[in-house]
């Protein structure tokens, strides 16, 4: 009896082992699908899902295979002043090692000084150094800091069209809302300028309501030139002290204005100091863009929130290079104003520049848009179509099919405006090419050459 116990206790224990592995192999069973799909878990956050690369990665890549002429990108092919460069090689040999260390994560306190000094002039504020400057890895970053540092979820944020291709995306990772106007070309005949790129007043006064954040302003603009005129900059400020908004400034394109166009700092604007934001850029103020030394400087209560972002991600930039900006700086602040001033001089150089480049791209059938400011020129090439067969580029829009078309059979690159708009606008562009007029004037020559032999 006692073994007939046994032999019933063995097989129950038995069976309940069978029946708990059959378990587990149907559990198995069940979750190997999943596990198929298992890196599905590493896709991109959903905050970031309906990113693409940017068009400089794709047009970047296109130049290495093709090697053309560069009109593209934005960037100096010339030497940087000499002073800007003998400064950083100075700090090389300097012999204090803290130069190579560490230093302070808001900024390099020479910088910053350096900073205050320049733009408490500028502006007519008593900038503190220590609280109302952040320097940054670039404007990239500083605009980066301010969005996420301010925009919160639904949050809505005005961009104007075309735009510097990081707003957008950088608006979605904070998980704002972004809403875009554009700029709208009102003279299609006879020389154009881009003062002639306006807003339409209805339709910006439409866009602000309670849910708006923040409007991102670009003056001088990149691409069109556009510098935005007092009375342009007096109905934004008006709309955002309507409206409790925070106005972003991004003024790297600062010193380079012509024709006597005076550049309005719009944080000078009566109730729009407590209100913004303004991004520079060593890159573009002494032409070392490889530099990447940026800065926001506003009041400290704005600053902060910058500071929390940059604290948490970069924490402080390279300090031999911020050292070598604030020696910059310094040289130029000691002549302001003077004929020998690099804040000067550069713009006069690039004057005759940008005036070549227009009536080289005239002589090609281009319509030109003759830039008030900055170092990039917008052409209409629609005139030059009926002479193209651009069947063997694929893209979408027509302005991507041009500069490829341009690049792989010209030998000369220039980038599709389209990429700087949003979706239901980059028609609006398609008809445009950005080129760049801050070259060697040898490369100008050849890019005049080129066009004159194909047209």
């Amino acid at each position: 009896m006692l073994k007939n116990c046994r032999r019933v206790c063995a097989l129950s224990r038995h069976t309940v082992c069978l029946n708990s592995f059959s378990q587990r192999l149907r559990h198995i069973h069940k979750v190997r699908p999943v596990a198929n799909n298992s890196m599905d878990k590493f896709d991109l956050p959903k905050r970031l899902q309906g990113s693409t690369p940017s068009v400089w990665n794709e047009y970047i890549a296109l130049a290495m295979q093709y090697k053309p002429l560069n009109l593209g990108q934005g960037f100096p092919d010339d030497a940087a002043p000499e002073y800007v460069t003998n400064a950083l090689a100075d700090i090389a040999k300097d012999e204090n090692p803290l130069l190579h260390q560490y230093t302070r994560g808001n900024g390099h306190v020479r910088l910053v000084n350096a900073l205050s000094k320049l733009y408490s002039g500028l502006v007519g504020k008593d900038l503190n150094p220590l609280s109302d400057i952040l320097i940054t890895s670039g404007a990239y970053e500083a605009l980066y800091s301010t969005i996420m540092g301010h925009v919160d979820e639904g949050e809505e944020v005005i961009i104007i069209e075309p735009f510097f291709d990081c707003y957008e995306p950088m608006v979605k990772m904070a998980r704002g809302v972004p809403r875009f106007i554009p700029l709208k070309l009102r003279k299609k005949d006879g020389p154009i300028s881009s003062a002639d790129w306006v807003l339409n007043d209805l339709e910006l006064e439409k866009l602000f309501n309670e849910k708006t954040k923040m409007i991102i302003l670009n003056t001088p603009h990149n691409p069109t030139g556009k510098v935005f005129h007092r009375q342009e900059l007096e109905r934004i400020a008006a709309l955002c002290r309507k409206w409790n908004v925070l106005c972003v400034s991004d003024e790297v394109y600062e010193w380079l204005v012509f024709d006597g166009v005076e550049h309005v700092r719009i944080c000078t604007l009566p109730g729009m100091w407590d209100r913004t934001i303004t991004i520079g850029s060593a890159g573009k103020t002494f032409s070392v863009t490889g530099w990447k030394i940026g800065w926001a400087y506003g009041p400290h209560r704005l600053i902060r929130n910058l500071q929390m972002v940059h604290q948490n991600s970069v924490y402080t930039c390279p300090t031999p290079l911020q050292e070598g900006v604030a020696r910059s700086f310094e040289v130029e602040l000691a002549r302001m104003g003077k004929p020998e001033s690099y804040f000067l001089t550069l713009p006069r150089e690039l004057q005759p520049k940008r005036d070549f480049m227009a009536k080289f791209l005239s002589d090609a059938g281009m319509r030109p848009t003759i830039p008030e400011g900055g170092y990039f020129m917008l052409a209409d090439w629609s005139p030059l179509a009926p002479k193209l067969d651009l069947s063997s580029e694929l893209d979408k829009h027509r302005d991507y099919k041009f500069t490829k078309w341009m690049t792989k059979n010209m030998g000369l690159q220039g980038i599709p405006p389209s990429a700087f708009y949003s979706e239901p606008n980059k028609h609006l562009a398609e008809d445009f090419v950005r080129y760049c007029f801050i070259k060697k004037q040898g490369n100008l020559d050849k890019a005049a050459e080129l066009l004159k032999i194909w047209s």
